[in-house]
């Protein structure tokens, strides 16, 4: 029997280690599909309940694997849907291939049943690479670039195969004019900076008194060299949503996250520090950096394409982290005196964490969100995988949860769609089967895309050696974060018709499948809660009832600002009354003296 482009395309991938394609079937990949049967299923092909699902699972897997995730999707409204999730992948700077079909060649330019331009529609979030496959010789040279494209940027390739291609007898590049053949080899490389560049940013270091360092996710690679530069110049780290997981939070000197969504130890780090050091991070918001002209600034990023952005750096290192600064290290002065700063920044992590502590434990009606998420923090398995959605339920996950070392922890970072979290966690537990993953999910989330993937995680959990995938609701009835920034950034009341969801029995639709459902609906019963879902034999959905009148306050917000939310509250906001309540009962714990922790 002669081999396939499809095939081949299937044999390609399994030689560059590909093991799990996220798709959808459609006509428009019937070739491949017929290829995957006649190799057993290898890669194996995990099907979602929808094609931008595949693209969500084919990051999450990326992101916690350090692989290429691959995702497929049949031609027209299939290659579609893959958009949002191939954009999560641009912006978050992950390795990401999508394999779509394309109508027959006879067919194209001839308005065709789902005939689109697929080159215009992905020449933007595939504009790294992006190609059709038009003759069998041409497919190792696209199918190799668009892999190692992906690798080597970190970002999303796209490769469009017609119908009739995929049933063509596959016939390799010879050795002839106008052929181009390809190689598998994708040899590790790292980039380092000049030597008088690392010197001039040591300067800069050894001078400051009041060092801040910034770490990402291009930080991962470094924990310990990160560690040894914050100990050498007593510097405090504070790290941005998608580095949350690259620094242990019990570390006395790790402020936690920056930005609207960080804490306040973090913010006081950049308010008050003269040295910024960046690493790894292209962190968008300034305003959450150092005023200008107060700290000099050194960066470390290994994409020449990001440095010198977002803060007047003086210094841009282009380089991989971990080799530039074991290059850096030698070079930073041992002795620094006095470590006043050190402590202060010590002092504001353990004041902030009372704070946290305190606000947890405010009454609300019925639960308290941020119980919820404190109440978990104890609990979390030390290998385990936490997923957030957007919403409010990412400050949870940003203030509430400490990333101890072995843990990991994503996001959608810099897009921040809606509807990522589910599926993000079964791309880790494909990525990770033996590892439990936590999914971090408001109501609006769950409804969009939430519901639907408890399928798949109910079709996959046999599969898993560690079966545990368990699915937090955070049940308000509130598209709260926007409520929320419609309060704070418009000043205006919430908008009912737009904000307010139906009330879905998510606990009883996952026991619908067989799954483990649990709803809590008073405070006492949060931590049995999530315990039943820790211990669960399966996938869990664990739903709490919380209040949408609890603020998620950002760490710079002052008695002026929460007056002025207040007031535009008040101009007839639906909840009013307990928003109010809830926003001086929040605010009001910063200024309480601190207390022991409790044991």
């Amino acid at each position: 029997m002669s081999t396939k482009v499809s095939d081949r395309v299937l044999e390609r991938l399994r030689e560059w280690g590909v093991d799990h394609v996220f798709g959808y079937p459609g006509d428009g990949i019937n070739g491949l599909l017929a290829a995957w049967g006649r190799a057993d299923n290898r890669p194996r092909f995990v099907q979602s309940r929808h094609e931008e699902m595949s693209a969500f699972q084919a990051v999450g897997y990326a992101k916690f694997s350090g692989r290429l995730g691959v995702c497929a999707a049949t031609s027209g409204p299939g290659a579609i849907h893959l958009l949002n999730g191939l954009y999560d992948a641009k912006l978050d700077h992950v390795p990401v291939l999508a394999i779509v079909g394309q109508t027959h060649r006879t067919a194209m330019g001839g308005s065709y049943q789902q005939e689109v331009d697929l080159h215009t529609l992905f020449k933007d979030v595939a504009s790294d690479f992006l190609e059709t496959v038009t003759v069998p010789e041409q497919l190792p040279n696209v199918l190799d670039r668009a892999i190692r494209t992906a690798y080597a940027r970190r970002s999303p390739t796209a490769l469009i195969i017609p119908g009739d291609v995929q049933e063509l007898d596959y016939s390799p590049p010879t050795h002839e004019f106008k052929m181009v053949p390809s190689s598998l080899d994708r040899s590790s490389w790292t980039s380092i900076p000049s030597e008088e560049s690392l010197r001039r940013a040591a300067e800069i270091l050894n001078a400051g008194a009041k060092p801040a360092i910034l770490i990402g996710q291009g930080a991962a690679g470094a924990r310990a060299e990160v560690e040894r530069v914050a100990e050498l110049l007593g510097a405090g780290v504070a790290k941005a949503l998608l580095g949350k997981d690259v620094l242990s939070d019990e570390l006395p000197y790790v402020t936690g996250s920056i930005g609207l969504l960080g804490t306040r130890p973090s913010y006081e780090l950049m308010r008050d520090c003269d040295t910024l050091l960046t690493i790894g991070s292209s962190f968008p918001y300034t305003q959450f950096l150092p005023d200008f002209g107060k700290a000099r600034g050194v960066q470390i990023d290994i994409d020449p394409h990001m440095v010198g952005m977002r803060y007047p750096y003086e210094v841009n290192l282009v380089g991989d982290a971990k080799a530039t600064l074991q290059r850096l290290i030698p070079m930073l002065e041992t002795d620094r005196g006095g470590r006043e700063w050190y402590d202060t920044v010590r002092d504001n992590v353990t004041r902030w964490r009372g704070v946290m502590e305190r606000r947890a434990e405010l009454s609300a009606d019925p639960i308290n969100p941020e119980y919820v998420a404190h109440t978990l923090d104890p609990l979390l398995p030390s290998d385990a995988i936490v997923t957030s959605d957007s919403g409010s339920t990412a400050n949870w996950y940003a203030r509430h949860l400490t990333m101890r070392s072995g843990m990991r922890g994503s996001l959608s970072g810099t897009l921040a769609t809606m509807g990522c979290g589910v599926p993000y966690a079964i791309g880790a537990k494909f990525a990770h089967p033996d590892r439990p993953a936590i999914a971090l999910v408001g109501d609006g989330a769950m409804q969009m895309n939430g519901l639907a993937e408890l399928i798949t995680a109910a079709k996959y959990r046999d599969l898993w050696e560690d079966p545990r995938l368990v699915v937090a609701v955070w049940n308000n009835h509130d598209l709260n974060q926007v409520t929320w920034e419609m309060r704070a950034m418009e000043g205006a009341p919430s908008f009912l018709p737009s904000q307010q969801l139906p009330d879905v029995q998510y606990a009883a639709f996952a026991r619908s499948l067989g799954l483990t459902g649990v709803r809590v609906e008073k405070p006492e019963d949060v931590e049995a809660g999530w315990r039943a879902g820790l211990e669960a034999d399966g996938p869990a959905v664990i739903e709490f009832l919380t209040d949408p009148a609890v603020p998620p306050i950002p760490p710079h917000a002052s008695w002026e600002q929460m007056e002025a939310t207040a007031a535009s509250i008040l101009k007839g906001d639906a909840d009013r009354g307990s928003v109010v309540k809830q926003g001086f009962k929040a605010k009001v714990q910063e200024f309480l003296p601190g207390r022991e922790k409790k044991k």
